[in-house]
């Protein structure tokens, strides 16, 4: 009969296992878990979310002077030295775009009396206003294009009477020939900024130029041959999301001359250069727009105009461009001013994210957890220890002097417990590409599935993997990670560190990883790795190709969960990197499709006796403990394991998921008992539902056998039992309430615990709530 203390504990854990869990939402941390008696997982960090606008595209103020005053006043005065290029005096304001001198009023098209030919392009002195197009007296030939000499330096836009050359830039009247590319201009005020253009090959008796909106002519030309002009940018402001900004309408391969919209896309990329194409040199016209895409394209042009206006060079800017722009500057006035508002919005956000931030190069991220446990067995549970009433860790094997054989005992249930465990993750990058991951936790969880291990199988069998401590003592806060990870190439990355979690990197598996798949210490990982679950050393992550990735990694021991003064040998001076426990492993990932993995890997390990016995926790591949077989010390151990994982999602809604390992630990007796050699393997096979009941919740269920000695018993006295064979049965149920916050009820059935086939079934039930931040 079970007595009632034992049936009211089965009653709280039947409560505890049915108990009902609110969904809640996926969980983005990727770390993976390990295999034995310690906390075994390593957090990949979320990113911190970042505001967005619905339109990246930034909108300044355009600022259009009245047009009434942009009509063009390009005359002065002056009776001093002019620069480079200027013109010479006059004593009344001359037009826009002016040259020669004449004492009477001249027609709009006028021809001077000559007693020589006329060059292409010349300009007589005047001393009066001249018409749009005229032509001066002369009284001898001019060359086609020639300079005038001055005897003082000429501004650099003006136009004045001089007795020497002129540079690129004037008109003046001249005793000689005058150079190919010569246009006159003033130094006096005018409402809007000045214009020039260099004119290769200009026409025989007509020339045109415009300084102003309100353009005038100097002198009259049958053509304009070749103006050429210089286009700007329009500051990454374009149409076209990820558009790269061209020069000439010629670089957009779909845009044609016979096409309707030709002359105004080539006026806005050549003239104002404030329309861009795609990456791949098209325009695509014929794609719709929204209002605020015109809008966004709009004020491009409106700053490009702006510059261009507020340039001491700058492009033709005509009158009737800025009327369109100022109509086009109305009618979307709504839409540039939401543009400006969503900008300023967002400086206003990113200053306030920058002002509140944990750091500029830091991300923190964490879980924090809570655990309702309970466990019980019919009938006390057979246990290898010569002290079955002293705490888990706490409990010795040994030998019974007469038969050789360990010594067991019974032990009774556990209390139902409530625990707790944090994990806090500072992820640092210097470049965007690295990261220096430094893990902090704390936590005082000690699952009641531990009171009926065997030594050396603390945390082995029906522990939930995060009911546990983080350090050796309970709320102790301890560095569980610090590591260094950065690129080599764009496949090949290193990590180093002097405390690397080895399942963050190995053994990963979509369905069995501890934060939303099976959730016990034997299935999140290989029962049988690592002997350094972190250790210091260094890693390469190669991926050769899509399908396939190779992870190399060197470890010598440093666990958290271990005392110093005993364990952490890659720190202790007298057993160094390489001289105490330390692996050497090499995992092949191969993907045939994007939803199968199968994973290849193999283990080398040297493992430090600890106290004249080999074992857990830190003698994977065994759990338990060797001696010589006769209670005698040993030395240092090797070890060789093999295995296989793999994960496969048939469909959205069904995945499969196995483990198997294999190991051989070659022990070597101090005492004169020949060497000999531990064979061990464990296998699993589960299934899981994704999505069931609601998007994000993941439900799994496996069958494993976590440690079966299948050869070298005589040499185990702790985990060998009277030769059974242990066995489990775990259901998990990811449920998600919100996206950070989760319950996941989970439940274990344990047959043949400790490897004893005549000890009672164990029934383990855990209800555990999930925060992440």
């Amino acid at each position: 009969m079970v007595n009632n203390a034992t049936s009211v504990k089965a009653f709280w854990l039947s409560f505890l296992i049915s108990g009902a869990a609110v969904p809640l939402g996926p969980i983005s941390a990727t770390a993976q878990i390990q295999d034995t008696s310690t906390p075994e997982v390593a957090l990949e960090a979320s990113a911190v979310p970042t505001a967005t606008p619905d339109a990246a595209l930034a909108a300044g103020k355009i600022e259009i002077p009245q047009l009434a005053a942009i009509t063009a006043e390009t005359n002065s005065a002056v009776d001093r030295a002019l620069p480079d290029t200027d013109a010479a005096t006059v004593d009344r304001a001359l037009p826009d775009t002016d040259a020669a001198t004449v004492d009477r009023a001249l027609p709009e098209t006028d021809i001077a009396w000559v007693n020589r030919a006329l060059p292409q392009t010349d300009a007589a002195t005047v001393d009066r206003a001249l018409p749009q197009t005229d032509a001066a007296t002369v009284d001898r030939a001019l060359p086609q294009t020639d300079a005038a000499t001055v005897d003082r330096a000429l501004p650099q836009t003006d136009a004045a009477t001089v007795d020497r050359a002129l540079p690129q830039t004037d008109i003046a009247w001249v005793n000689r020939a005058l150079p190919q590319t010569d246009i006159a201009t003033v130094d006096r005020a005018t409402t809007t900024p000045e214009i020039t253009e260099a004119i290769r090959e200009l026409p025989p008796q007509k020339l045109e130029i415009a300084n102003s909106p309100q353009s005038q002519q100097v002198a009259e030309a049958s053509k304009v041959a070749d103006i050429s002009s210089e286009t700007g940018t329009a500051d990454d402001l374009s149409i076209q999301e990820d558009a790269a900004q061209v020069t000439s309408v010629s670089q957009l391969s779909d845009v044609r001359p016979t096409d309707w919209a030709f002359q105004a896309l080539q006026s806005l990329v050549e003239r104002y250069g404030c329309i861009a194409g795609y990456p791949d040199g098209t325009f695509r016209g014929n794609r719709a727009m929204t209002r605020y895409e015109f809008a966004a394209g709009l004020n491009a042009c409106l700053d490009q105009i702006t510059k261009q206006l507020g340039g001491s060079t700058g492009n033709l800017v005509k009158r009737e461009d800025l009327l369109a722009l100022q109509r086009l500057q109305e009618e979307f006035a709504a839409e540039l001013a939401t543009l400006r508002g969503r900008v300023d919005a967002l400086e206003a956000r990113t200053a306030e994210l920058e002002a509140n931030q944990f750091s500029t190069t830091t991300k923190l991220n964490g879980f924090a957890w809570f655990n309702l446990s309970g466990a019980f067995a019919d009938k006390g549970v057979r246990v290898e220890a010569i002290n079955a009433d002293a705490a888990p860790l706490d409990r010795v094997a040994g030998r019974d002097p007469v038969t050789n054989r360990p010594i067991v005992q019974r032990v009774d249930d556990p209390e139902i417990t409530f625990s707790h465990l944090i994990w806090l993750t500072l992820t640092t990058s210097f470049t965007g590409k690295d990261q220096l991951v430094t893990q902090l936790a704390v936590g005082n969880g000690n699952s009641p599935a531990n009171q009926y291990t065997s030594p050396g199988l603390f945390n082995t069998f029906g522990t939930p993997f995060l009911d546990q401590t983080a350090g050796v003592n309970p709320n102790e806060v301890i560095l569980r990670e610090l590591y260094y990870q950065f690129p080599v190439s764009n496949r090949l990355q290193l990590v180093i560190g002097p405390r690397i979690n080895f399942y963050r990197y190995f053994d990963n598996n979509n369905f069995s990883f501890f934060v939303d798949g099976a959730s016990s210490f034997n299935s999140n990982n290989s029962t049988l790795l690592t002997a350094t679950k972190r250790g210091a050393g260094a890693l390469a992550l190669w991926d050769i190709s899509r399908r396939l990735k190779l992870r190399l990694g060197y470890l010598g021991e440093s666990m958290e969960f271990l005392p110093s003064s005993v364990f952490n040998s890659a720190s202790n001076p007298s057993q160094g990197l390489f001289g105490g426990t330390n692996t050497s492993t090499a995992e092949l990932t191969f993907s045939p499709s994007d939803r199968a993995n199968l994973r290849f890997l193999y283990s080398r390990s040297n493992i430090q006796q600890i106290g004249g016995l080999i074992g857990a926790p830190n003698g994977r591949p065994l759990n338990g403990l060797a001696d010589d077989g006769f209670g005698g010390r040993l030395g240092n151990a090797t070890a060789n394991t093999y295995s296989f994982n793999f994960d496969w999602s048939l469909s959205r809604r069904f995945g499969l998921f196995g483990r198997y390992g294999y190991a051989e630990t070659n022990i070597f007796p101090k005492t004169d008992r020949p060497d000999g050699t531990i064979k061990t393997q464990s296998y699993m096979l589960g299934f899981a539902l994704p999505d069931l009941f609601k998007k994000g919740a993941v439900f799994t269920a496996s069958f494993l056998v976590p440690f079966d000695v299948t050869g070298g018993r005589r040499f185990l006295v702790s985990g060998g039992g009277n030769g059974g064979k242990q066995y489990e049965i775990e259901a998990t149920y990811y449920f998600p309430v919100t996206e950070n916050i989760s319950l996941v009820p989970a439940f274990y059935a344990i047959w043949n615990a400790n490897n004893f086939d005549n000890n009672p079934t164990i029934f383990v039930g855990n209800l555990r709530t999930q925060f992440s931040f």
